[in-house]
């Protein structure tokens, strides 16, 4: 995936800047097309007239152009470069250039270009232990991710004050093989796709103060609509309540009750060529909501709270269903997963289903991963390893468009494809 893959590389002050060299010769050697831009405090770690020679192609140090004589060449190459670019890297990331642009800083040419950057952007965090693991760093790292910013964990061994701990730059192949990934992931097989995404939990009210909610945080569905955004697809996210903060180049609709959800989506879903259904959304609501705090005093030692089942959007959209849309639905099911999830499926018209168990280490509400397990219409079952929920999600991207190439082959050739794929 890195031939002809044009690359912004961005060098910041740590000692790990010293193997910089080496990770811009493999990308050379797998046919990139490398730029460089360097902060001020990179280059006491490794010199600009290197990494020129190795990029063959100048390296850009200042926001300004340099006055060489009384003529001056300026130009907007922030601008140039933020659509030039694939991918950005920058490696080292260290604690300073992280904040700076976890909080939008744009002071020198290195956090200029981010700011003005389209393409994906790959941060390689290294510095000492003790500044990894702060407090103030994670948050930042953290914010990253929520937006969208793809994070090359650093590895644990010696560092440069002696200690070991966590904060070492990964080893040169370990970095051009998370580039060569988020570039394959990258590579714009939905463009021209309109995708909706609903993602989060609902809270259905009590009384002003008081809900009912579930523990889903929203992160499968934000890491779907972040890769389907770099993938190319024009991407709806309609959220529920969430923390996470919106993918790049993503529409969010923010809801709070599963009716609000429900209105959302039918509004836009027949405008959609793809439905991926991963909100938690609440099956039951209060019959009926206090206008003021209830009060404890007034309900004695028991409280009974009288339920209706909401609206069910998965099954409404699947009624509604446009020719040739690809409809896709989540099932968090603690037992007899399999055989819950595929009644799911059937009984609200999806294409295929994605299922997981709570119950599971590293799977389900708030963690990073997931490991889940697809089925479609025709009955196959796959089953997937622990992955990080940015990999699930291309995953799930990978069938729909598997779905949608089936989908249009029986529309172009009728039943006899059909027979043939059961044959096959």
């Amino acid at each position: 995936m890195l031939r002809r893959k044009k690359i912004i590389l961005g060098v910041s002050g740590g000692i790990a800047a010293i193997k910089i060299p080496l990770l811009l010769r493999e990308l050379k050697r797998e046919h990139a097309e490398v730029r460089v831009v360097m902060t001020k405090a990179a280059q006491e770690f490794v010199t600009p007239l290197s990494l020129s020679t190795l990029a063959q192609s100048p390296v850009i140090l200042d926001i300004f152009p340099q006055v060489r004589d009384s003529t001056l060449d300026a130009s907007t190459w922030h601008i140039y470069f933020s659509q030039w670019a694939d991918a950005m890297v920058i490696a080292p990331a260290t604690a300073n250039t992280i904040a700076k642009i976890a909080h939008g800083f744009s002071d020198d040419a290195l956090s200029t270009l981010v700011l003005a950057m389209r393409a994906p952007l790959i941060l390689a965090p290294s510095m000492d232990e003790d500044m990894y693991i702060n407090v103030a760093t994670q948050r930042n790292i953290s914010l990253l991710k929520q937006r969208g910013c793809f994070i090359i964990l650093p590895e644990k061994g010696e560092l440069a004050s002696g200690i070991t701990g966590i904060g070492r730059l990964p080893e040169i192949p370990t970095i051009v093989k998370f580039i060569d990934k988020i570039l394959k992931n990258g590579n714009q097989d939905l463009r021209g796709k309109k995708i909706l995404v609903t993602a989060g939990p609902t809270y259905e009210a009590i009384d002003p103060v008081r809900f009912i909610g579930n523990h889903s945080s929203g992160k499968m569905g934000f890491a779907i609509a972040n890769a389907a955004s770099l993938r190319g697809a024009t991407v709806t996210l309609i959220a529920g309540p969430t923390h996470l903060e919106t993918p790049r180049n993503v529409k969010r609709i923010d809801t709070v009750s599963a009716k609000q959800m429900f209105d959302a989506v039918m509004d836009i879903s027949h405008q959609q060529d793809i439905i991926i259904m991963s909100a938690a959304v609440a099956d039951f609501r209060p019959s009926s909501v206090s206008s003021s705090k209830i009060k404890k005093e007034k309900t004695g030692t028991s409280f009974f709270l009288e339920l209706s089942q909401t609206e069910d959007i998965l099954s409404s959209i699947g009624k509604k269903k446009r020719k040739n849309a690809i409809i896709v639905g989540f099932a968090l099911e603690s037992q007899s997963v399999i055989e819950n999830a595929r009644k799911k499926m059937k009984d609200k018209n999806l294409d295929f289903i994605v299922c997981n168990n709570p119950l599971e280490n590293g799977s389900g509400f708030g963690y990073d991963t997931n490991r889940v397990t697809f089925i479609d219409h025709n009955g196959k079952i796959e089953e997937m390893p622990l992955m990080e929920k940015f990999d699930v999600a291309n995953e799930i991207l990978n069938r729909v468009r598997s779905e949608e190439h089936t989908s249009e082959l029986q529309s172009r050739f009728g039943i006899s494809y059909a027979v043939f794929c059961l044959k096959k």
